[in-house]
């Protein structure tokens, strides 16, 4: 995804989490059902877990994102953790959901509304806080979900940027203006 220069920190948030979403869905295509739903250890989580905790984290967070308090009373966090949708099909129905309420809560939103005050857990945070925490979050999750596709591809991992070995080769290209800059 190439760069788009704005000033407008809800634009550049709303690029930075569609760019987040696609790595994810890039790195997850590249695995099959089954590894999608494997665990590296007992204390590890499969990819599809990390996927059920963000999409319940995205609900809680993002349903009425300006008036209710961004940890549902009717959230169980915990649950988050076990039990995985069964299917890819329903983790990433699940997964869409979920960002269609990131994208509702900010799409509406200017720059004028980074000011005003939320609530996450009874803590009170600007909406610009706020939206840095999920940033924050959800780049460490979309970085799990990476690495272990990447682990479970190993030789057929297709890159999600510039290939290992290939930097050269990738900036004359964009010098050439035959390539746009990640």
């Amino acid at each position: 995804m190439a760069l788009e220069f704005t000033t407008s920190y809800i634009h550049d948030s709303l690029a930075i989490f569609r760019q987040y979403k696609l790595m994810a869905e890039r790195a997850m295509a590249q695995v099959t059902d089954e590894q999608l739903f494997a665990a590296l250890d007992d204390e590890a989580n499969s990819i599809a877990v990390i996927v059920k905790h963000m999409t319940g984290n995205m609900r809680s967070r993002w349903t009425d994102f300006l008036t209710s308090d961004g940890e549902k009373p009717n959230r169980d966090r915990d649950s988050e953790f076990v039990d995985p949708p069964a299917t890819r099909a329903a983790l990433l129905d699940a997964w869409e959901q979920g960002w269609a309420c990131v994208f509702g809560a900010l799409e509406p939103l200017t720059d004028a509304d980074l000011g005003r005050t939320i609530t996450i857990r009874g803590e009170a945070h600007s909406v610009m806080q706020a939206v840095n925490r999920q940033v924050a979050h959800y780049s460490s999750h979309v970085g799990q979900i990476i690495l272990l596709a990447k682990h479970f591809a190993s030789a057929h991992w297709q890159s999600l940027s510039v290939p290992r070995n290939r930097s050269a080769e990738f900036n004359r290209k964009v010098a050439a203006g035959e390539a746009s800059q990640r």
